[in-house]
């Protein structure tokens, strides 16, 4: 599916509600002016200054909306759809700031100061974060369209099972449709008015995330809206640091959560045609932590992404204001300190690094992994999140943002955000090097050939639904022409009793649960045995446990691994199966891994070869990286270019306008202000004198290596640099 194509390229991008600076102008190729209030046309016209394509990002579920809320838009006071919980509080953001039921009116309500927007020139509008608490469903606006929807009365979500999925699956749908109407009418008015094409993207958690945080958004279901251009996919250290649990051990785990929700965004969009950034955030939403602790998990992130070659474009950074001015906690505890000058430095080379990353596909470098293996996860997942507690239970809903610790809640609470039936199935594949896919089963239906790239599926129906049985016959096809599906489930699940088109039927074609159909799909017979059955070319293999057990032991683990082996054995590809204790990739020259912990093993990774370090301030040239359990890297590998001078290799600068002659090599080197750039060049020897705007400036000729490193003070206009030979 092809779209329509861009004026300017737009590789990296962030997002900004404070008017143009110069100390987080981060020379990316777009900005995202974030809100939609009063001051949007001055704020647009200083970045619009600087150079950048502009787009708006505004919330669809939350944001300063007060004279909607207190009548001043339309004369109607609106707390009425205001997310609200079972003890009569709202879902808040911030004083004032709830999260909306997306209701026509609010839908409405948007659109006005969306054409403000496009009456500015912007050419893309996000909407950000389109999301429901599960929870929540207790507004008086939302029991009008439970009517209007299900065309009877309200039902407490609580209650019942049924009760508490039938209310997500409205919410989604409530949020679907209001993005549509939005995006469509703000095209058509585009269109009209102004005779030009404005872009639609959608900024949202990954469907993992939203599921363990027990929120609704309608993910998977956006990317059949014709409207929808695609996706910004929101993930960083505040969505992957969420303790989960792996042999009976509950931790956070940020580089192994992260790998798995940039995965599931990959699969979201991929074969759709619709566009998808990866989001980075060197440091989160909650305030509460060092720069180290930023630093750590921003490099889980950063290289989590990068295994998904899928992908090569990157929101650089949400809120540079907040990244590049504020103080954060210093870890003696002795007050608070400003970003410290060599991590400002490392992430703007990790953002010109990401900038450049399209130009290269991945290479192979020789690593065999076990690949063309997928867990199944559907939209439905969170439609199975709430709080169903009975009548007369007396536990209260509670929310978990990622901004407060999770030591604040209850063991039966931690329990249920652990979401173990998920990660008991994905962390032994990963945690052992296998590189598993989420695999969005709701796109099965929709694209063809969307399985072709997989061996073995894990399905398990203990954490999600199929929500057509078209599902069925798709994956029984895949498997009779040779897949192997592991169906893993004990049946235990409270959710298989909702009232879904598996249950509707008159007779013989009433089944107690959705597992019952697939396997008579497949000619299996409703309740086929534990253990391996051939159909067709392929094989279904039937464990009959609940994967949430599976996560409370090294034996469970274990079990997860060995059904794999024995899947590919099935296949006669059992010499493809493959433990490594690195995730490792070669896109062009850049080398990304991950040693992995909680291996059993205390052995380093070796990666031979001559690399420049890309996440040191200085950019330093290193010879035979180890990597021991827990590191990872992000490498430039020397061997790449063969050895052409004079060449940039890495800039914590954007790079442009380079001269080459007899005399020398000259380039314009733009970045934010109050910084040090460093700058790593291939040159054959050393040069006679270097300039930064006509000052001589600090530089290092490494002979061994035939590189020199410059350093000079930083200007996002743009700084001269002239080497002579």
């Amino acid at each position: 599916m092809s779209r329509k194509k861009k004026a300017n390229p737009e590789w990296t991008g962030f997002q900004e509600s404070r008017p143009y600076g110069t100390k987080y102008d981060l020379r990316a190729d777009f900005v995202m002016v974030y809100g939609i209030g009063n001051d949007l046309p001055a704020r647009i016209e200083g970045w619009k200054e600087a150079g950048y394509t502009i787009h708006l990002m505004t919330g669809v579920s939350w944001g300063e909306y007060q004279d909607y809320l207190y009548g001043k838009f339309d004369g109607r006071d609106h707390w009425d759809e205001a997310q609200t919980i079972r003890d009569g509080s709202h879902m808040l953001h911030g004083k004032d700031v709830p999260y909306m039921v997306p209701t026509i009116s609010f839908a409405e309500y948007l659109a006005t100061y969306i054409k403000k927007a496009i009456d500015c020139g912007i050419e893309a509008i996000h909407m950000e974060e389109p999301e429901f608490w599960a929870q929540s469903g207790y507004e008086e606006a939302f029991k009008r369209e439970w009517l209007n929807y299900y065309g009877e009365d309200w039902i407490p979500p609580h209650v019942t099972p049924d009760a508490q999925y039938r209310a997500s699956k409205l919410k989604a749908a409530m949020y679907y449709r209001a993005l549509d109407r939005i995006c469509s009418q703000m095209k058509e008015y585009a269109l009209v008015t102004y005779g030009r094409t404005v872009r639609f993207y959608v900024p949202t958690h990954s469907l993992i995330n939203y599921t363990q945080w027990r929120i609704v958004s309608p993910e998977a279901l956006l990317v059949s809206m014709p409207s929808c251009d695609g996706f910004i996919a929101q993930i960083w250290t505040g969505t992957a640091r969420t303790p989960n649990v792996y042999k009976g051990v509950r931790r956070e785990r940020t580089f192994e959560t992260a790998y798995l929700e940039y995965g599931i965004m990959q699969e979201l969009t991929r074969g759709t045609g619709r566009e998808m950034w990866f989001l980075h955030d060197p440091i989160e939403d909650n305030p509460r932590y060092a720069w180290s602790d930023y630093r750590f998990n921003y490099r889980q992130t950063v290289v989590a992404s990068l295994l998904h070659p899928g992908v090569s474009q990157y929101e650089v950074c949400p809120w540079p204001w907040r990244v590049f001015s504020l103080p954060y906690p210093r870890e003696d505890g002795t007050g608070k300190e400003t970003i410290p000058g060599d991590y400002a430095t490392v992430l703007l080379t990790v953002m010109n690094v990401l900038r450049d990353m399209h130009n290269h596909e991945e290479v192979d470098d020789g690593t065999a992994y076990t690949r063309g293996i997928g867990l199944c996860l559907a939209n439905s997942a969170m439609y199975q999140r709430g709080d169903v507690i009975g009548e007369d239970d007396g536990r209260e809903a509670f929310k978990y943002d990622g901004t407060e610790s999770a030591d604040k809640l209850s063991a039966e609470q931690r329990d249920l955000l652990d979401w173990s039936a998920f990660y008991g199935l994905a962390l032994p594949l990963v945690k052992s090097g296998v590189p598993l896919r989420p695999v969005q089963l709701d796109n099965i239906l929709t694209f063809p050939g969307y399985m072709d790239d997989y061996r073995v599926l894990l399905l398990s129906y203990e954490f999600m639904k199929p929500e057509h049985p078209g599902i069925h016959q798709a994956l029984g096809q895949w498997v009779r022409d040779g897949g192997v599906l592991i169906y893993v489930g004990d049946g235990t699940d409270p959710f298989h009793e909702v009232s879904e088109w598996w249950n509707r039927g008159a007779g013989s074609k009433t089944y107690d649960r959705a597992e019952e159909h697939l396997f008579e799909s497949l000619g299996l017979g409703r309740e086929p045995e534990q253990g391996e059955h051939v159909v067709g070319r392929g094989a279904v293999m039937n464990l009959r446990v609940n994967p949430a057990a599976l996560a409370r032991t090294a034996e469970g683990a274990e079990r997860v691994t060995a059904s794999i082996k024995r899947a590919l054995e099935i296949r006669g590809e059992a010499a493809d199966y493959r433990e490594s204790g690195v995730l490792r990739i070669q896109r062009g020259p850049y080398v990304i891994a991950q040693a992995l912990d909680e291996t059993g093993s205390d052995a380093g990774t070796e990666l031979p070869g001559t690399y420049l370090d890309l996440l040191e301030a200085d950019l330093p040239v290193r010879s035979g990286i180890v990597l021991k359990p827990g590191d990872n890297c992000l490498l430039y590998d020397m061997r790449h270019g063969s050895g052409e001078s004079p060449a940039v290799l890495a800039s914590s600068s954007r790079v442009r306008d380079e001269e080459r002659d007899a005399a020398g090599f000259r380039y314009v080197s733009e970045s934010p202000s109050d910084m040090t750039v460093s700058t790593r060049i291939r040159l054959s020897k050393a040069p006679s004198g270097i300039t930064a705007d006509g000052k001589e400036t600090a530089v290092r000729y490494d002979a061994a290596s035939g590189t020199l490193l410059v350093r000079h003070a930083s200007s996002p206009k743009g700084v001269r640099i002239v080497i002579a030979y």
